[in-house]
């Protein structure tokens, strides 16, 4: 299951108090992300890695924090790994499947 995280301040108590986590910025309005949304959501729920989702029409200011922040062009959907307060790994569209998050969270 995942968690919604909508601002900057919850998403700094998360990779504060968090040492792996993944993020998924989720368009609420393209099929792409429906679709990618769909694999994370099977993804997190096979998982002991916590998951969250920020959908990127309520929260464009921490949408783009996080991609100045970190140095990660900002596409959605778009899939991140943070490990030790930075992001490990990060993909987008079609490229976000379940198989793809198994890999990367072992």
């Amino acid at each position: 299951m995942s968690i919604l995280v909508n601002s900057k301040e919850e998403f700094n108590k998360v990779n504060q108090s968090e040492d792996r986590f993944f993020l998924l910025k989720h368009s609420l309005t393209c099929p792409i992300s429906a679709m990618a949304k769909k694999e994370f959501d099977q993804f997190s729920e096979q998982t002991s890695a916590v998951c969250y989702v920020l959908h990127v029409q309520e929260s464009r200011e921490l949408s783009h924090f996080i991609a100045e922040e970190f140095n990660v062009r900002h596409e959605s959907p778009q899939a991140l790994y943070f490990e030790d307060k930075e992001v490990k790994w990060h993909d987008s569209h079609n490229q976000i499947k379940t198989d793809v998050l198994k890999a990367v969270s072992s």
